[in-house]
């Protein structure tokens, strides 16, 4: 009844899974974490637009990932001096920042997620509904709650980022001197199932003003045009102010059988260059994608923070970051010796840059995995330190498909969202925009909601 559901191939719904009561986190962790997240969306937003930076650093991993090798590809022909290409486009950065508090190094980045970085409205409504819990039935809620005096955190993730889209949009419409609404155009997967947390954005926007379409990569590679000074026009709609891409974090959203290119994902690609080209507010952009890497962020990991001054942050800035980035180290066939022969096994996990689940490899299975890759792989994957948080002191209720099951270790990832346009933070909070909670059984390696055994959840705080 709240949209918090899947579409079915069947074009039914499936409700998300959730958990009965919220985790509980100290306060002074939060509120760490609520310092340092923009830091970081500040510092990732700054690498995004050094762009000789994002070339030299990250050649030798798009050589070795043949989809972060399209995007260099792209990124280099849209920012270098000798094509004619101009990048009129305003980085709009909507970044969720995923964390886990770890037993023993306190809380630690996972990863950053800087395309298609979702779920903001549904992080929301598990706020709400724990809210409803604790109103409606105080008795079942107070049972599966670790500390009954826990105060909830507030989440205002929905609201928070429909404003920093509705500033970006109303700020590019009015640079035109235009009086209709402005126009946000969402980029969607073909036969996507995560229809429903992009429709309560939506409505959103309408709330606020804003008048919303959604197109595949594939329409748009017909219907966009160009209009006067660099403006970005949809066929039958007219001027768009905002592009917002659920889509392009992986090969196939390129891919058009229809089309049948003699090089793959050719046509579709290039519309994503072409919107670039246009003075639009365009979240994620190529560069934002690059600089939300796993490398950059093993390369951000591995530099001293002194380095982190010449993207405009304070030492103190830079140690506070510093502060939640855990260990990782490159692939090469020194680390590849040391982890055979010394490394405690347990302690890391093995990516590449794939987004979303199943791209992660554990324990015993890393050193297999090493041995499989051949050496012009090596630069697309890294070693990470892996994270173990603290499981629930109390069982909790996991509701999933209708049927519930107590879960008596579970684990959870907190997503942080931040809103930045044109390297200015534009929320209500100071560029932060509320929070996404995933829980998992700690048996579980993959924890998402869409493609794991995740389930949705909320945070309470306790001194």
């Amino acid at each position: 009844m709240h949209g918090v559901a899947f579409r079915q191939a069947d074009n039914t719904a499936r409700h998300c899974p959730f958990s009965i009561a919220p985790m509980t986190i100290e306060r002074n962790v939060y509120q760490h974490l609520l310092t340092v997240t923009p830091l970081i969306t500040k510092l990732i937003n700054n690498v995004s637009e050094d762009h000789d930076f994002l070339q030299e650093s990250l050649g030798h991993m798009a050589k070795a990932d043949p989809f972060f090798g399209r995007l260099m590809s792209l990124h280099s022909t849209l920012h270098s001096d000798v094509n004619n290409y101009t990048a009129a486009r305003q980085p709009l950065l909507l970044m969720r920042t995923d964390f886990m508090d770890d037993r023993n190094h306190g809380a630690k980045v996972i990863e950053f997620n800087g395309i298609a970085a979702g779920m903001g409205p549904f992080g929301q409504r598990a706020t709400e509904f724990h809210s409803f819990m604790k109103n409606q039935w105080p008795e079942t809620y107070n049972q599966w709650i670790e500390d009954p005096s826990a105060i909830p955190a507030d989440n205002h993730g929905l609201e928070q980022l429909a404003y920093g889209i509705a500033t970006a949009a109303k700020s590019v419409s009015s640079d035109f001197n235009v009086q209709s609404k402005p126009t946000f155009l969402m980029v969607v997967q073909k036969n996507e199932d995560n229809v429903y947390d992009q429709h309560l954005l939506e409505v959103e926007l309408q709330k606020q003003g804003i008048r919303t379409v959604r197109r595949t990569f594939e329409q748009l590679s017909t219907q966009l045009s160009s209009g006067e000074n660099k403006r970005l026009l949809l066929d039958n709609v007219g001027p768009i102010d905002v592009v917002y891409l659920r889509a392009g974090y992986q090969y196939e959203d390129y891919f058009s059988p229809e089309l049948n290119e003699p090089e793959c994902c050719h046509t579709l690609s290039q519309t994503r260059l072409f919107i670039e080209q246009h003075y639009v507010a365009v979240n994620a952009t190529i560069s934002q994608q690059l600089a939300t890497s796993k490398t950059m962020q093993m390369l951000l990991t591995m530099m001293p923070e002194s380095e982190y001054m010449r993207w405009d942050l304070t030492l103190e800035e830079a140690l506070l970051v510093k502060s939640v980035l855990a260990e990782m180290k490159p692939v090469n066939n020194e680390t590849i010796k040391w982890f055979n022969a010394e490394a405690k096994q347990e302690e890391w996990v093995l990516k590449n840059q794939g987004e979303g689940g199943g791209h992660c490899v554990f324990g015993q299975d890393i050193g297999k995995k090493l041995s499989q890759l051949a050496l012009e792989e090596y630069d697309a994957w890294a070693l990470m330190q892996r994270l173990y948080p603290h499981e629930r002191d109390t069982p909790t209720i996991a509701v999933r498909d209708g049927e519930q099951t107590i879960v008596d270790d579970l684990v959870s990832e907190i997503g942080l969202f931040t809103a930045y346009y044109n390297g200015k933070p534009v929320t209500e909070f100071e560029g932060y925009a509320g929070y996404l909670i995933r829980s998992k059984p700690a048996s579980e390696n993959e924890g998402g909601i869409h493609s794991g055994k995740g389930i949705l959840d909320s945070l309470v705080l306790i001194d």
